[in-house]
């Protein structure tokens, strides 16, 4: 038996290589320059490094300290790190063996617990203070003497 209907033939029209409407292919919604297209995790970094910079200022000693961004706080061995009641938001690791020391912020627990920017970068402010006290054997206030004024 013969086939009845014959190939179909090959299609005239080049690949497209534009979009629908002739106007070509879309592009960023911002360009990289513009703060829109930051990711939250780069932003709550520029957040860290402004609050260091502004204590920088008054105590020289934090630029040997390492200041680290880590997503969310790890869970030690039973009995060890923090409880179900309190995440903590941030922490300390004391210098050793050639290593500095270190202050950490966990990301994520102080996102959570802010709204907006202004408040989010108070927040952020206020862990960064509390933890250089903590590791440097200061009060608080000691560190910033704006420390716990509503700002």
């Amino acid at each position: 038996m013969e086939n009845p209907a014959p190939p179909p033939a090959a299609d005239p029209k080049p690949p497209r290589r534009r979009d629908r409407h002739g106007r070509g292919m879309r592009g960023p919604v911002a360009p990289p320059q513009v703060p829109l297209s930051a990711s939250r995790a780069e932003g709550f970094a520029d957040l860290v490094q402004d609050s260091v910079e502004r204590l920088e200022r008054r105590l020289p000693q934090l630029a040997d300290i390492d200041f680290l961004i880590l997503e969310v706080p790890s869970v030690g061995p039973a009995g060890e790190g923090w409880s179900d009641e309190a995440v903590p938001l941030g922490g300390t690791i004391a210098a050793r063996e050639g290593r500095p020391a270190r202050v950490v912020i966990y990301r994520r627990p102080v996102e959570i617990r802010t709204k907006g920017r202004d408040e989010r970068a108070a927040l952020v402010h206020e862990v960064v203070v509390e933890q250089v006290a903590e590791l440097l054997g200061l009060s608080p206030e000691t560190v910033d003497p704006r420390y716990g004024d509503e700002e």
